[in-house]
């Protein structure tokens, strides 16, 4: 969320939720680019195996985010937050899809060694952090929101505070205390 000023693209929101298609195709290279910046940095994590290409998250969440028209967006922090969640469930629906396909081989893992996540392990279950996530959310839903913002969203500590209205301390302590919860939910799977 670095490129666009802010004001510009609340208005073209705003414009393209009352109905202006010219607003839509302003919109649409801004969006786009910045969905592949957050999908980039979501699919450099993944192992190398991994058959869903960036492009085709990226178009995905672009055609979902479309379909959210009537969605009264407040500023491009609502919209991008709104993009996180989404492209979280496009690579939880496709690890599910691929473990039904494969009969029980195994879910898609996730390379969490650049991320410095939840633990030293290589890889993580994508379907069970889905899983932990949802727990967590019942236990404490900001916590759960920090980890999907900066995880699936790619987002800083930094944009997570704005979008969620906290100060960065805050993100830090609720990424910091989601990290070791999960990290102890997933390891007693």
């Amino acid at each position: 969320m670095h490129n666009f000023p802010n004001t510009n693209l609340t208005q073209l929101l705003t414009k393209w939720n009352e109905g202006d298609e010219v607003a839509l195709e302003q919109l649409t290279p801004i969006v786009y680019e910045e969905l592949r910046r957050i999908a980039h940095n979501y699919m450099r994590k993944e192992n190398p195996g991994h058959d869903l290409q960036t492009t085709a998250l990226v178009n995905e969440a672009y055609l979902r985010l479309v379909d959210q028209r009537q969605t009264d967006w407040q500023n491009r922090s609502h919209f991008f937050a709104i993009a996180s969640t989404m492209m979280r469930r496009i690579l939880v629906d496709y690890a599910r899809s691929n473990l039904y396909q494969k009969r029980g081989g195994g879910a898609i893992h996730v390379s969490l060694s650049h991320a410095k996540f939840i633990s030293q392990e290589e890889h993580i279950d994508l379907v069970a952090l889905d899983e932990a996530l949802k727990s967590l959310a019942k236990i404490d839903e900001r916590r759960s929101r920090v980890v999907e913002l900066r995880f699936f969203g790619g987002l800083s500590v930094q944009e997570t505070a704005d979008i969620l209205k906290v100060s960065v301390d805050t993100v830090m302590r609720d990424w910091n205390l989601a990290k070791a919860w999960l990290k102890r939910e997933l390891t007693n799977l």
